[in-house]
């Protein structure tokens, strides 16, 4: 199972997820789409879910903060229990055993970021 999970602003453009999640590895072997429950109904979402065919999987505040990740921003702790909403969506809706493929990568505009999580154990 592969995961991309996301962390954008409420600016973001479809565009500027589709850039983070080229950067993050690409679209290639994704079963879903993930980021937290606050954020999944964001239309930028919806339109790059749709483009791609995927579900969005929308993950609990403490499903994120139940995750290690590998980026820390103080500020999105606050927010969501996590320091990174990307690697703790994608971890989070991966499953048990799930590994970041890299640290989150970012859009050029700053107001998106993506990252893959993988689960090769059933």
């Amino acid at each position: 199972m592969r995961v991309a999970g996301f962390g954008f602003r409420t600016t973001t453009s479809a565009r500027a997820l589709h850039e983070a999640l080229m950067r993050a590895g690409g679209p290639a072997g994704l079963t879903g789409l993930a980021t937290a429950e606050a954020k999944a109904g964001a239309g930028a979402l919806q339109s790059l879910a749709t483009a791609l065919n995927l579900p969005i999987l929308a993950m609990s505040p403490a499903d994120l903060a139940r995750q290690t990740v590998l980026t820390h921003s103080p500020r999105v702790h606050t927010l969501y229990g996590t320091g990174s909403v990307a690697e703790a969506a994608a971890l989070a809706a991966a499953g048990p055993g799930a590994r970041l493929l890299a640290p989150r990568a970012q859009s050029q505009d700053g107001t998106a970021t993506a990252a893959i999580a993988e689960r090769t154990a059933p």
